[in-house]
C-alpha cells in the first residue's frame, strides 16, 4: 500500500505554490535593489555636488517603485501560499475523517478518542503552519540568501566571507538542535494526548462524577495531568527561546564585526592605503559600505527564518508522522474484488458453525453457532449477560472480519457482499441508543435522506413516542442535546426504534431496545412490529421473556453456544435456560402484584 506523504498534497495544489514562489522571487530581487539605491544616495550626498537634490530625486522615485512592487508581490505570494496551505489542511482533514469512518471497531478499542482528537487539532495546526509560513520562509530565505550573497561577492570577497561564516555556523548548529526539538515536540504532543483523553472521559462521565460527589477528586487529577502538560510545554518553549536568543546573538556579532571591519576598510581606502589580504586589494567607499551592509541586513531575515523553519519543521515532522500513521492504518473491513450486491433482499439469514473471538480476546465469544432464519420471520434472542447476543448481531453488520462460509444472507456468503449494500439491508437499533445533538425530526430521519414530516410522524407512532414528542414545547423541533441528554432512557430508545423503522430495511435488528419502556409501551411496539413488518425479517434481543414470547422462534444462547432454537412453546420443554427465565419472570410478576 502506498504510504502517505505531504508531497501528495503539495502536488495537488502545485499551481498555487508556483504562483507564490514566482511572486516571492520577484520580491526578493526587488528587495536586493534597495541597498543599491541607499548606497547611491550616500555617494551623491558625500560628493557635495551642487545638484544633490536633482540627483537624489530619481533614486527616491526608484525606491518608491520598488516599495510598490514589494507590497503587491508580498500580497500575491501570501494569498497564493496561504490559500494552498489551508487547502492542504482541509484535504488532510477530509481524508482523516473518511479514514476514521472506514476503520474497524478494533482500532477504536485500541486507541482513545482523546488521542485521535489531538491529531485533528494540535497536530493539524503544526502541519498547516509549516505548509504556509514554513513554505514562505523556505523559498524567501533560500532565494534571498542566494541573491544577496551573489551581489555581495561581486562587491568584495573578504567582507562576504565575514558575513557568511555565521550563517554557515548557524546551519550546522541548527541541524543538531532540530533533532532535540523534534523529540521535545513529540513529548509535548503525547502529553496533549493524555490531557485530551482525560478531558473527554471526564465530560463523558460528568453525571457519574456529580452523582458520587467526586468533583474535587477529579479536579485534583486534572490538575496533575495539566501540570505535566504545562511542564512539557515549558520545556519546549525554553529550548525554542534559547535557540532564538543564540540566533540573535550570532546576528548581532556578525553585523557588528562587519561594520567595524568595513569602516576600517573605508578608512584605509580614503587615506589612499587600501587594505591588502592575500594579494586581494579592498577598495571600499562609504556608499559601497552602506550598500554592502544593506545586503548583509537582508541576510538577517534568512538567518532568523532559519531558526523558525527548524522549529516549525521539528513540530511538522513529529505531527505529520502521527497523522501519516493514522492515514496509513490498515483497513481491516473492505470489499473483495467484484463484491456481490443484493438487488432484492428477502431476509434469509444462515449461521453455519460460526465461532468468533474479539481481536484482543483470548476466548471465543461465540462457538459453533448454527441456525437459520427464514424470510419474514420474527426471531427473539435471549440468554444470560455475556452469552454473546450483541456479538451475534454485530457479526451480521460485519463490524469485524469473519471466517468465510459461516454466515449467509439470502444464501450469499457475508464476506462476498458489498459492505455498503449489506448494511443498507439492515436497520439496526443498538443497545447504546446514540442520538445526535440535533432536533428530534432530524434524528428520526437520519436513516432516510429527504424523509417527509408524514413519514417521520408515522415512524414515531410505530415506536409509540409521537405523543411524548408532541407534548414538548417545540415538538419535533426539540433539540435532544448531546447523546440525547434531555430525553429519558425510554424516549431515547423509542426514537432510535423510529429511526430504524423509517429505513424500511428487509432486516431489522433490535438489541435490547425496549428494556427502558413500561410493559404497555412494549406491547404496543411489538404489536406494531408484528403488523407493519409482516413479511420482513426482524430479530429482537431481549432481557425479558415477555418481549419475545410471541415471536415465531427464539434463539437461546448459553455461554456463547446455541442451547436451543425453536418456537416458544417447544423451548419450555427443551431449553433449561429459557424455562428458568420464564419461571423467574413469572415469580417476579407475582411478587410485584
Amino acid at each position: 500500500m502506498k504510504k502517505t506523504t505531504i508531497k501528495d498534497y503539495y502536488l495537488k495544489y502545485a499551481w498555487l505554490f508556483v504562483i507564490g514562489s514566482i511572486a516571492n522571487i520577484i520580491v526578493d530581487i526587488t528587495q536586493t535593489t534597495v541597498p543599491e539605491f541607499l548606497g547611491d544616495i550616500v555617494s551623491v550626498v558625500s560628493s557635495k555636488s551642487a545638484t544633490v537634490y536633482a540627483d537624489i530625486m530619481p533614486i527616491i522615485q526608484k525606491i518608491l517603485i520598488a516599495s510598490a512592487i514589494l507590497f503587491v508581490g508580498r500580497m500575491v505570494l501570501r494569498f497564493a501560499i496561504f490559500s494552498a496551505s489551508h487547502r492542504i489542511e482541509a484535504s488532510i482533514r477530509h481524508d482523516m475523517f473518511l479514514k476514521a469512518e472506514r476503520l474497524s471497531q478494533r482500532y477504536y478499542h485500541e486507541n482513545k478518542i482523546g488521542t485521535i482528537m489531538s491529531w485533528f487539532s494540535t497536530d493539524m495546526e503544526a502541519i498547516e503552519e509549516f505548509t504556509g509560513w514554513g513554505t514562505v520562509m523556505i523559498v524567501d530565505a533560500l532565494f534571498l540568501s542566494v541573491v544577496s550573497i551573489y551581489k555581495m561577492l561581486k562587491m568584495d570577497l573578504v567582507l562576504t566571507v565575514i558575513a557568511v561564516i555565521p550563517l554557515i555556523a548557524l546551519i550546522l548548529w541548527g541541524n543538531k538542535v532540530e533533532k532535540v526539538m523534534s523529540d521535545k515536540w513529540d513529548e509535548r504532543q503525547q502529553q496533549f494526548d493524555k490531557l485530551y483523553d482525560f478531558t473527554q472521559e471526564t465530560f463523558a462521565g460528568i453525571r457519574v462524577i456529580k452523582a458520587f460527589v467526586k468533583e474535587v477528586q477529579e479536579l485534583k487529577a486534572f490538575s496533575k495531568v495539566a501540570k505535566e502538560n504545562s511542564d512539557k510545554n515549558l520545556e519546549f518553549a525554553h529550548l525554542s527561546i534559547t535557540f532564538d536568543v543564540y540566533i540573535e546573538l550570532i546576528i548581532g556579532v556578525a553585523i557588528s564585526l562587519l561594520m567595524g571591519v568595513g569602516s576600517y576598510f573605508v578608512y584605509r581606502t580614503a587615506i589612499g592605503d587600501p587594505f591588502m589580504l592575500l594579494s586581494h586589494q579592498v577598495n571600499l567607499t562609504p556608499g559601497m559600505l552602506i550598500t554592502f551592509i544593506g545586503y548583509a541586513d537582508t541576510l538577517i531575515w534568512p538567518m532568523i527564518a532559519m531558526g523558525q523553519i527548524l522549529q516549525m519543521y521539528s513540530r511538522f515532522r513529529t505531527s505529520a508522522e502521527r497523522i501519516y500513521s493514522f492515514l496509513d492504518e490498515e483497513e481491516e473491513i473492505h470489499n473483495i474484488e467484484n463484491p456481490v450486491i443484493l438487488e432484492d433482499c428477502k431476509g434469509k439469514i444462515t449461521f453455519n458453525d460460526f465461532s468468533f473471538a474479539y481481536p484482543d480476546g483470548n476466548e471465543h465469544s461465540l462457538s459453533n453457532v448454527s441456525f437459520e432464519i427464514q424470510p419474514g420471520e420474527m426471531v427473539g434472542v435471549v440468554g444470560k449477560i455475556g452469552s454473546g447476543k450483541t456479538t451475534l448481531v454485530n457479526s451480521l453488520l460485519r463490524l469485524y472480519n469473519i471466517e468465510r462460509g459461516k454466515i449467509f444472507i439470502d444464501d450469499v456468503d457475508l464476506m462476498d457482499l458489498e459492505i455498503r449494500n449489506l448494511r443498507e439491508q439492515i436497520a439496526y437499533v443498538p443497545q447504546d441508543n446514540f442520538l445526535f445533538s440535533d432536533n428530534i425530526k432530524n434524528n428520526i430521519s437520519f436513516a432516510k435522506n429527504k424523509a417527509g414530516m408524514d413519514e417521520v410522524k408515522e415512524a414515531a407512532k410505530f415506536a409509540d413516542v409521537d405523543e411524548n414528542i408532541t407534548s414538548f414545547a417545540k415538538g419535533y423541533e426539540t433539540v435532544t442535546g448531546e447523546r440525547g441528554v434531555t430525553l429519558s432512557g425510554g424516549q431515547k430508545q423509542r426514537i432510535a426504534i423510529a429511526r430504524a423503522y423509517l429505513k424500511n430495511a428487509p432486516i431489522m435488528i433490535m438489541d435490547d431496545s425496549v428494556s427502558a419502556v413500561d410493559m404497555k409501551t412494549e406491547e404496543t411496539i411489538l404489536s406494531n412490529i408484528n403488523e407493519k413488518r409482516k413479511g420482513k425479517t426482524t430479530i429482537i434481543i431481549a432481557s425479558r421473556v415477555s418481549t419475545v414470547a410471541h415471536m415465531d422462534k427464539i434463539l437461546v444462547l448459553n455461554e456463547g453456544r446455541v442451547e436451543a432454537f425453536d418456537t416458544p412453546k417447544c423451548l419450555q420443554k427443551i431449553s433449561p435456560t429459557y424455562k428458568k427465565m420464564v419461571y423467574l419472570q413469572k415469580l417476579e410478576s407475582e411478587i410485584n402484584e
